[in-house]
């Protein structure tokens, strides 16, 4: 009880609950930054993917293809690891930035690139499922209403399609945000990583001299607290987007039946 006591002691001192929260905002800011981006290099592929079905454009839908099935069915932890060795890192992103030090800002480039070339993956497989959702009808009254194939793509067919995997999207959000935590594995500054600082020197702040098994579960325990605190309230506001789909779709049958019964 003694060693749990002074466990708990660490989350009261002001500069670690500082400490884990920054970390907190950089896991979130991270999420966001790979998702916005996946869902503009996803919406690309599914685009190709989908559309370039003749013989000139072909081979983008096979580029376009073989990225999404290799980075999709592939670990993230290897991904990072190869960014890690491999991946480039711009001269703006190779100084001192956010209050971090060089060396940390070029981790946190090259981890987030791995993070947002496996998440665009499976993005692109989810807005090719919206854009297979909406009706080939819509092409036909697109191009009679005089829209050229581009105005067709970004007035009617991609609203449609966004509209339709909106819950599923935010559900890729909470799966991102999770997986966030795999950049822990190369020493970047988001949650996790900081937790695991603490945890290492968790004897200098617990007044046992040692690291105790408590120290484990009192740290990660909090880390696993703000985790389902952040994804349970994506996961409800998912909940609350889907029954307002429903209800819409709902009222929407009964509006045509409504307005066969009168014809009839």
């Amino acid at each position: 009880m003694d060693t749990l006591t002074a466990s708990l002691s660490i989350l009261k001192n002001t500069s670690i609950l500082v400490y884990i929260l920054k970390g907190t905002a950089f896991t979130l800011i991270i999420s966001a930054v790979a998702v916005l981006v996946s869902i503009l290099l996803g919406s690309v592929l599914a685009l190709v993917r989908n559309y370039c079905v003749t013989p000139q454009t072909r081979i983008f839908k096979w580029l376009a293809t073989i990225y999404i099935e290799v980075f999709r069915n592939t670990p993230l932890l290897l991904w990072i690891f190869i960014c890690l060795v491999f991946c480039p890192c711009p001269a703006i992103f190779a100084r001192k930035m956010l209050g971090l030090t060089s060396v940390e800002t070029k981790l946190l480039f090259k981890a987030a690139v791995a993070l947002i070339l496996f998440t665009s993956s499976i993005v692109a497989e989810i807005i090719r499922g919206g854009l297979n959702s909406v009706a080939v009808g819509q092409f036909e009254a697109g191009h009679a209403q005089g829209f050229s194939t581009v105005q067709i793509m970004i007035y009617i067919i991609l609203p449609q399609a966004y509209k339709n995997v909106i819950p599923t999207l935010l559900s890729q959000v909470i799966t991102t945000i999770k997986d966030s935590s795999y950049l822990a594995n190369v020493a970047t500054i988001e949650l996790m990583s900081r937790v695991k600082k603490v945890l290492s020197a968790a004897n200098m702040y617990n007044g046992t001299g040692n690291i105790n098994v408590s120290d484990v579960f009192v740290l990660f325990g909090c880390a696993a607290l703000i985790y389902f605190v952040i994804n349970f309230t994506l996961s409800c506001i998912v909940r609350s987007i889907q029954k307002r789909n429903a209800k819409t779709g709902r009222v929407a049958a009964d509006s045509v039946i409504d307005n066969v019964n009168m014809e009839c």
